[in-house]
Parts: structure tokens; C-alpha cells; sequence
């Protein structure tokens, strides 16, 4: 009797353990920033990706086309490629939809004496041949060593050419970096590793005296829309994304 109940016990001790086993390797491996996939919460509150690591769709050619082929997906990066470009073409792109009241949330680094800029409200038709010319600017800039860092409203961070940042947060090249722009009735913030660095008011009398001291001034109806796209610049400078997410507010 005392020989049975043994050999019972031994059996049930390896059965577990064959269970435990499969258990363990059948465990996903926890989600990284490199696979930017959306919680539970955060789809309930109404976030979308504009970019989920693998593929780039949601996008196109400012102006019209599939996106261009200096747009990679790297590691689960969205990279601009702009070391390799051979010609004076643009690749900036911009969303397939527009938006209004929004909040945009990114991550970003810059190559080496890097340059590049996100844009938001861009309007695409063909009285405006490039985005710049419609939509207002957070700057991406190698604060160290790109020759814009000299000037004021032209460091990371900055709204270009109209605010400059409240402090500067911005990391060394190569390094990523927290991006959020927030747009609701008329009242725009930008935040920069986890600091709120620029907040202003659009379209009142002070916002049209920023353009109308700013080099935006030579084009009319800059940053005078209220709905537009949001735009990855294309700015001869290799420049990676990821984390890209928007919610309608």
C-alpha cells in the first residue's frame, strides 16, 4: 500500500511539473517600445495609432502618392532616410485624415546635426505646394550642432519661427525624446520629455502679430486653419518615429 501511494505522489508531482513547464513557454514576452501597441484604456479613450510599428499606412505623399520610398520601417521605427536622398524631391508626408481638435503624442531622435519638424493643420491642394507654407511647426533639431541652433525660435522643441521653448529639454542627438501637441479651441501646447514648453493662444490678435513678424508672413492663410493634417517633415536628414498616436478631442 505504502509502495502505491509513492508511485502516486511521484506521478503527480512530474504531471505538474510537465504542466508548469508548458505553461512557461507558451508566456508572451512583455510589450516594448518598439511594438507601440494601444492599452485597453487607452482604446476605450479613444486613442488610435497613426503608426504601428510594421507598416506605414495612414500616410502618404504630401501632395498626392504613396509614401516615398526614403520612409522605412526599421525595427519598428518609422525612418526618414534623408542621408540617402539623391534629388531635390520632397518626402514629406502627411495623414490620410484631418484633424481639429486633437492630441498627438510621438517619440523622436534626431541623427547628427539633424533637422526636421512636425506639422499640424497642413492643408494639401494646389495653391500651397508645401506644407510649411499652411501649417505651424514643433522644430526637431540637434540642439548641439545643426547650424538652426543659433537662432532663436529655431531650437528642438520650439514652435518654429514664432515661440521659443520656455526651457530647453530636449536630448542629445540620437536619443529619443517624449513628444505631446495639444490643440482644443484655439489653445495649443507643446510638451517636450514630460515639460510643457510653449502655450499659446491661435488665431487671436496676438498669434496674427507672431506671423506677421515671422518669415510665415510672405504666405497667406498661414496658421489661420483650423482642421488640417498632421506632416513628418522631409528635411534632408535621417530622423526616426515611433510611439504615434492621436486622439480626436
Amino acid at each position: 500500500m505504502r509502495k502505491i501511494l509513492i508511485f502516486a505522489l511521484a506521478a503527480s508531482l512530474i504531471a505538474c511539473n510537465d504542466r508548469s513547464s508548458k505553461k512557461e513557454e507558451t508566456k508572451t514576452e512583455p510589450v516594448t517600445n518598439n511594438n507601440p501597441l494601444l492599452t485597453e484604456e487607452e482604446q476605450k479613450d479613444g486613442w488610435k495609432l497613426l503608426f504601428d510599428g510594421t507598416a506605414i499606412n495612414g500616410w502618404h505623399n504630401y501632395g498626392g502618392g504613396p509614401v516615398g520610398n526614403l520612409w522605412k520601417v526599421e525595427e519598428g521605427n518609422l525612418k526618414y532616410a534623408g542621408s540617402e536622398k539623391k534629388d531635390t524631391i520632397g518626402q514629406d508626408i502627411v495623414t490620410d485624415e484631418e484633424y481639429d481638435n486633437f492630441d498627438l503624442k510621438l517619440d523622436w531622435k534626431i541623427d547628427t546635426a539633424g533637422n526636421s519638424g512636425i506639422l499640424f493643420y497642413v492643408q494639401e491642394d494646389a495653391a500651397h505646394p508645401k506644407p510649411y507654407w499652411t501649417g505651424p511647426e514643433m522644430q526637431i533639431l540637434d540642439n548641439e550642432r545643426h547650424e538652426d541652433r543659433k537662432y532663436p525660435k529655431h531650437r528642438a522643441g520650439d514652435l518654429y519661427d514664432l515661440i521659443s521653448c520656455s526651457k530647453e529639454t530636449v536630448k542629445p542627438a540620437l536619443e529619443w525624446n517624449q513628444v505631446e501637441i495639444k490643440s482644443l479651441n484655439g489653445k495649443l501646447d507643446f510638451f517636450l520629455n514630460g515639460e510643457n514648453v510653449v502655450s499659446t493662444t491661435m488665431w487671436d490678435d496676438n498669434w496674427n502679430k507672431m506671423i506677421a513678424a515671422s518669415k510665415f508672413k510672405q504666405w497667406p492663410g498661414f496658421g489661420t486653419f483650423k482642421k488640417g493634417k498632421i506632416c513628418l517633415q522631409d528635411h534632408d536628414c535621417n530622423v526616426w518615429f515611433r510611439n504615434i498616436k492621436i486622439k480626436k478631442l
